[in-house]
């Protein structure tokens, strides 16, 4: 039996099965186009599109069949439709009107072309209009927001969760790539999302695979609003970094390291399971750190965690807001997740750099407004923005393509509403193995509480 199965291994039988499952389209057909997402992206992203034009021009690009408002109209259709290849996509363009695009007659060999060597930053520059327009679209609408992020929006500017993931191996379809004895990673992403919009809000690339997290630091300290509220993983975690933060104005709440020293300069809070001190980093470091932070340890499921903050003032962040902010975080590991797995970023369409961006900013662009539908859902429904699956509402889209077929006439967001049990709009509550960790530190801090409102 087993040497029927190796052979079987040797002869190809089980390549899918071994085979990288992100490296396999899922589609062999376009989806079709549905008239809210097509609204959503001319009136969000054309007038960016044509805003560029002028630095279209400038870059001494010519006006030429596929030039930039095609591009990029072909490539989030790709994103969007799920377009296979570039041969479909040629079909598609030379057939229908995709977005502002009217359709247009072009050869599969200048299409191949134009995704290597068009400049992938006009791409990032219509991203950054882009996003910069959503966030009023957000402040606009009327669903709750959870508590604790209604409290931190009255204390800090914004609040930002941070990461980095390293994208997938290129394909080895490439001469160039095939003669290389294994295949290379495409690069490496940060990425910086609101933590009550859910909104990306700063992408950055790097061509490099192995370059660290902590490389875009320095352009993220030039971004980053005065008086911001920055929640971030041990990959981040530095002396340096966290100095920085403190000295322009802005706040921090992440994890501390195992193993590092530290001086206790005041006892805020000291109880069986919670404790609070204001420390100073490094003690037995050449370069300890330069301000003092808050240091707060708590014991959840029997085991203690350690969190770090330099908001020293409890009034402004409590025990119980830094753990929960720090909960947080998990939306940016989930924006992750969905632009590479829904979106799919893990499945690159050139072997080149420059089409590898193309991809990443378009990818970022069709995430950020799949999140501007999700929260047109929530306010429809009543309810927070993390109660609604952006993954379900993105699958969703075929469903409201084939309602509109059929005579509905609304909005997606009303259709979705309608549709939320049967599409499962809404995110079902997990069923939890015991109490929440929020739940044991408030239990924690006030042994008479019963129940802990939702955060």
């Amino acid at each position: 039996m087993t040497t029927t199965k190796n052979a079987r291994v040797l002869s190809g039988t089980y390549a899918n099965a071994t085979g990288n499952p992100d490296h396999r389209r899922q589609k062999h057909t376009p989806a079709p186009s549905d008239a809210d997402i097509a609204q959503r992206l001319t009136e969000l992203v054309q007038p960016a599109v044509f805003a560029e034009l002028a630095y279209y021009r400038q870059l001494g690009l010519r006006n030429r069949l596929l030039n930039l408002p095609v591009m990029v109209s072909i490539v989030l259709a790709m994103i969007w439709r799920h377009i296979p290849g570039v041969c479909e996509l040629q079909r598609l363009l030379a057939t229908e009107r995709i977005l502002w695009t009217q359709p247009t007659q072009v050869s599969q060999p200048a299409l191949s072309e134009r995704f290597l060597t068009f400049p992938a930053e006009l791409f990032a520059r219509v991203l950054e209009a882009v996003l910069a327009r959503l966030p009023a679209r957000s402040a606009a609408r009327t669903r709750p927001t959870p508590a604790v992020l209604a409290r931190l929006q009255t204390r800090f500017a914004a609040g930002y969760a941070l990461d980095g993931t390293t994208l997938e191996a290129l394909f080895r379809k490439l001469q160039a790539l095939q003669e290389i004895p294994e295949a290379p990673l495409a690069g490496h992403l940060g990425a910086v999302c609101d933590l009550v919009t859910h909104l990306p809000v700063k992408v950055w690339y790097a061509e490099n695979p192995a370059t660290n997290d902590k490389a875009f630091l320095p352009a993220l300290l030039a971004w980053l609003p005065t008086n911001s509220l920055l929640v971030f993983d041990l990959g981040y975690f530095a002396f340096t970094f966290f100095d920085s933060l403190t000295a322009a104005g802005s706040w921090f709440v992440s994890r501390l390291r195992e193993k590092t020293s530290f001086t206790v300069q005041a006892v805020l809070m000291e109880r069986p399971q919670v404790r609070d001190r204001i420390v100073h980093l490094g003690k037995y470091r050449s370069n300890p750190s330069t301000h003092a932070v808050r240091l707060i340890e708590v014991w959840v499921d029997g085991a203690r965690r350690q969190y770090v903050t330099n908001v020293l003032d409890p009034q402004r962040l409590s025990v119980f807001e830094v753990v929960a902010v720090y909960e947080q975080r998990w939306h940016i590991e989930t924006a992750f997740a969905l632009v590479k797995r829904l979106l799919g970023l893990a499945y690159l369409w050139v072997g080149s750099v420059n089409g590898v961006q193309l991809q990443v900013w378009a990818t970022w662009l069709y995430y950020a407004v799949l999140i501007d539908l999700c929260d047109d859902v929530a306010e429809v429904l009543q309810l927070p923005l993390g109660k609604i699956s952006v993954e379900m509402v993105a699958r969703g889209l075929y469903h409201y393509v084939q309602a509109c077929a059929n005579g509905y006439t609304g909005r997606a967001a009303e259709y979705f509403a309608q549709e939320a049990k049967l599409l499962g709009i809404v995110k079902r509550p997990k069923k939890p193995d015991g109490p929440s960790v929020l739940t044991q530190v408030s239990l924690a801090l006030d042994p008479d509480l019963t129940s802990v409102s939702s955060c």
